[in-house]
């Protein structure tokens, strides 16, 4: 078990083993669920899609041309999010 300290802020801090626990690294969002009892859970917020997503993204929309590397990785990012 691990104590945290708040803030004048309100604001707390976890700690490094705590995030690797979770599995999160800088730039990955938690979620917070308020629980009775004054009581709250913590976890890593995952990616909801999958790479299948991607797959026939682009069908019929590129004409025949070549995407960049950029255009590559904003499909790719789309196909994860589940934004087809």
């Amino acid at each position: 078990m691990s104590t945290l300290t708040v803030t004048a802020k309100g604001q707390v801090t976890l700690r490094k083993d705590l995030l690797e626990h979770l599995g999160v690294h800088p730039g990955d969002k938690i979620s917070i669920e308020k629980l009775p009892g004054g009581r709250v859970e913590v976890k890593a917020v995952r990616p909801t899609g999958n790479i299948s997503n991607a797959f026939g993204f682009l069908k019929g929309k590129t004409n025949g041309r070549s995407l960049s590397i950029g255009e590559m990785n904003a499909v790719i990012a789309d196909g994860w999010a589940g934004k087809r």
